[in-house]
């Protein structure tokens, strides 16, 4: 019997076209070397094994909250990431060849920029020519004459490879301003090593942390000489932007503040971060935002994402933007054809890397080819705009084709034309087994004093069906690992790890960043508080054998009048016409618990929380993005048995209860007491009394039968998780008076009132304050008011009913309470977590 050969054994239904390239295998069908042993490998695992791991993988990913945006799309910024198990395998071999071209790339594309923003002398000896440049919306004339300390202009630099008709790697494009993909990469074989460990172990593949140590050096490099200790942080346009986990996967995982346009100011010529503890100096910028949008006053006067006069400092030399504002230049594919004879000039040697063959339609010769192979041509400009795409003139009709023609005869030096080229394939993973895709590779590198340093690796995407050339993110492109192999084992170096708490808790947490963290606290507060008492409504609703009872029936409506008054979903069971709803409550209830757009639901209110979170979600642990991710997901789930009725609930209410309870462990257990701590505890703090209060005002202000009362308090003990306390403390039946001692007056309960007013007055009291301000702060002015009434109230007082036959008392008492827990979150707000000036000014 004959021998299956690796290929045969591995994937005996890949084929290939006639004359493409294909990574694994060579022309004659034989596996390449570099590959044998993962091709071994996995056909030992079998693909029913690989596709256990692969969604391992996934789910790896989507707990580690690793999404990208692809505008339009429907799943928006929650779209999952894909990562396909089948790595791209690049031999030591070759990647010692494409490191040496893509480093002397680097260094030529860095003394381009230095020129074009000083002397300019590549225009001048028309090695570049000038419409080609000024035609450009990425040169920017404001720019002129801004220089970097050190030698290196082009900080970070990114380059996107595929192999040529040479079978060599070719450059297709060059990413310059502000280079994605380095911590998607990073996150890719995170997931990867944990799956196959093994196979990624024996495989020697070359490690990535090293590359991350280069980064933050030579960040720290860029910082003026009177920075001793340069206070660096990543800019973001914010959570809509597509790539944004990555800008928070790297803050964090650098040790980073991610910061957004309104984090800072400028103030005496230099940036400053608006923090808790007042404005902070900060030396360097790693931006994530696009030039044009830096500074509203000098580039788009219509940017909200950027800093007025951020680039009158760093003229003047007071903070480093990597990478520097004009850089964008680069990214121009007109500049390609150029480099040739611009290397012999600054390098005297050739290009070691050739760039795909491009011609620029500003010069009559070139001008002429593009038009008469414009159907067999890829057409872009040479300044993208969002939301455009090359032109592939095979995929074209005739009437199209003209009016290209025509589009290109009227502005020629704004596009170019590009050798429309298959890239190579490698496997990967689908329903039937192995097929080829087409594959891109993005490869980074980061200056040092000595030179660049190249990522040994990078973000590998292929295309989601074969045959596809338009390989993106944005279209759908799937990611892989990129392994470079070794000849012999790698020793891991030293990383960075992630932390296992909320790492912004220091001096330098943005204001903005305090007041997400916040509505963190408050919201999942509101969501734990309000699913216990659906919980125990749900419960009395349909296990109460004794439903025509009328002491039955009022505590229900009181109940049910709770659930309305703590999630805040007016006018719910206070309508006026509100005898249908209280008779049969389901569809009501239901509403509150799955209805997204109604505020106050448990829908809207975990939906709030997680938007809160993801907006600094550089701060928050693996394992608690885990949590809040599955939070999200019973939330879905609740709203899909939702439309089968309320009694399918309850278990899902008892899984969103424990998953609730979990987040509530992560904080209290995990995250370092810093102020990052205080104002998520604060807000749990601050929303678990004000719900205690609507609940005791709603229910016990108007006094009904002592059974009726007996059957609330309950289902309210049940609610508040106090049943148990209740009876090991009292011992005698539920008395109301006792239950007011408990939930109002116990300091030592964490449920009662008074708990969360110490809680808070400590708190408030490690706040940042003004140095030498010895006064009483508002805010505590305001929890000493409210423990006051607290304290010095009288339980018969509040029991007490008044003429019009109701308990005046403990309604006008509560009533006061709330309205200053109320304002003591306007006071947090104006006072920590205003966007405008900081309270004070420190170096």
């Amino acid at each position: 019997m004959r021998t299956l050969s690796i290929q045969e054994a591995f994937a005996p239904g890949y084929r290939l076209d006639t004359g493409t390239y294909d990574e694994m295998l060579d022309e004659t069908g034989r596996v390449r070397p570099h590959w044998a042993h993962l091709m071994q490998a996995l056909q030992q695992l079998g693909p029913r094994e690989v596709g256990l791991r692969h969604q391992e993988a996934l789910k790896l990913l989507r707990e580690n909250g690793v999404t990208y945006n692809v505008y339009g799309d429907p799943d928006g910024i929650n779209r999952p990431w894909q990562l396909d198990p089948v790595p791209l395998l690049l031999s030591g071999e070759e990647w010692f060849d494409i490191e040496a071209g893509l480093l002397q790339r680097a260094e030529l594309l860095n003394l381009i920029l230095a020129d074009l923003y000083g002397p300019r002398q590549l225009i001048k000896k028309n090695l570049l020519p000038l419409e080609l440049i000024y035609n450009h919306g990425g040169f920017l004339r404001v720019c002129d004459q801004i220089y970097l300390p050190g030698q290196h202009q082009l900080v970070l630099y990114a380059t996107d490879l595929a192999r040529g008709p040479d079978k060599k790697m070719w450059v297709l494009g060059d990413r310059t301003q502000a280079p994605s993909g380095a911590g998607y990469a990073l996150e890719n074989r995170m997931a990867m090593s944990r799956v196959l460990p093994s196979l990624f172990r024996d495989t020697h593949v070359h490690r990535l942390a090293r590359f991350f140590q280069s980064l933050r050096a030579g960040l720290s490099a860029i910082a003026s000489d009177d920075a001793e200790t340069p206070r660096v942080v990543v800019l973001t346009p914010g959570p809509l932007n597509e790539t944004f986990f990555e800008h928070a996967y790297l803050a964090s995982y650098l040790g980073y503040p991610l910061v957004q346009g309104d984090d800072l100011t400028i103030r005496d010529g230099y940036v400053w971060l608006k923090s808790l503890v007042g404005l902070q100096r900060v030396d360097v910028i790693l931006r994530r935002v696009d030039d044009n949008y830096c500074d509203p006053l000098e580039l788009r006067e219509d940017s909200r994402l950027g800093v007025p006069g951020l680039l009158e400092v760093v003229r003047r030399g007071n903070v480093a933007i990597a990478n520097p504002l004009g850089s964008g230049i680069l990214e121009n594919p007109a500049i390609m054809p150029f480099l040739p004879g611009i290397a012999k000039h600054f390098l005297g040697q050739p290009l070691k890397l050739n760039s795909i063959a491009t011609w620029w339609c500003g010069q009559t010769r070139e001008l002429n080819y593009v038009l008469a192979n414009l159907e067999r041509l890829v057409i872009k400009p040479i300044y993208r705009k969002p939301g455009e795409h090359s032109v592939f003139g095979h995929q074209l009709s005739r009437a199209q084709l003209a009016e290209w023609r025509a589009r290109i005869k009227a502005r020629p030096a704004l596009y170019v034309g590009q050798e429309y080229e298959s890239f190579s394939t490698v496997p990967s993973l689908v329903a039937c087994g192995y097929e080829p895709r087409q594959t891109l590779l993005r490869c980074f590198m980061v200056a040092r004093a000595d030179g660049y340093a190249l990522m040994p690796g990078g973000l590998t995407r292929s295309a989601p069906k074969y045959g596809n050339m338009m390989i993106t993110n944005q279209t759908g492109g799937i990611s892989k690992d990129t392994w470079v192999v070794a000849t012999e084992p790698q020793h891991p170096a030293i990383q960075t790890k992630r932390s296992n708490s909320l790492s912004g808790h220091g001096n330098a947490l943005p204001s903005r960043a305090a007041d997400n963290i916040f509505w963190v606290g408050r919201n999942a507060e509101r969501a734990e508080g309000g699913v216990r008492l659906l919980r125990a409504t749900i419960k009395k609703l349909f296990s109460n054998p004794d439903r025509d009872n009328p002491d039955y029936q009022l505590s229900l409506e009181a109940l049910l009048r709770c659930v309305t008054s703590m999630t805040g979903t007016y006018p719910g069971f206070f309508a006026e016409d509100n005898d249908s709803l209280l008779l049969a409550p389901e569809a009501e209830l239901v509403a509150v618990v799955v209805d997204e757009t109604r505020a106050g639901s448990l829908a809207n209110t975990v939906n709030r929380m997680a938007q809160s979170g993801y907006a600094v979600r550089d701060l928050w642990s693996s394992d608690t993005w885990r949590v809040i991710d599955e939070i999200d997901e019973q939330i879905a789930e609740a709203r899909r048995l939702g439309k089968t009725g309320l009694w399918s609930m309850q278990e899902q209410m008892d899984q969103l209860i424990t998953t609730l309870s979990a987040f509530s462990g992560l904080v209290m257990e995990s995250m370092t007491r810093g102020n990052g701590w205080l104002f998520l505890d604060i807000g749990r703090r601050l929303e678990r009394g004000l719900q205690l209060v609507s609940v005791l005002r709603t229910a016990f202000a108007m006094p009904q039968s002592e059974a009726a009362e007996t059957r609330l308090l309950e289902s309210l003990l049940d609610t508040s998780d106090n049943l148990i306390c209740y009876r090991q403390h009292y011992r005698s039946n539920l008395e109301l008076s006792s239950f007011l001692e408990l939930l109002l007056m116990d300091p030592n309960n964490p449920r009662s009132l008074a708990y969360q007013i110490a809680r808070l007055q400590e708190h408030v009291g490690k706040l940042p304050r003004e140095p030498g301000k010895r006064r009483i702060s508002p805010e505590e002015r305001l929890l000493l008011e409210a423990s006051c009434i607290l304290n010095i109230a009288n339980i018969d007082d509040l029991l007490s009913v008044s003429e019009a036959g109701i308990r005046e008392a403990l309604d006008q008492q509560l009533s006061n309470i709330y309205a200053l827990l109320a304002k003591l979150s306007d006071t947090l707000t104006a006072t920590y977590f205003r966007h405008g000036d900081a309270p004070q000014s420190l170096s």
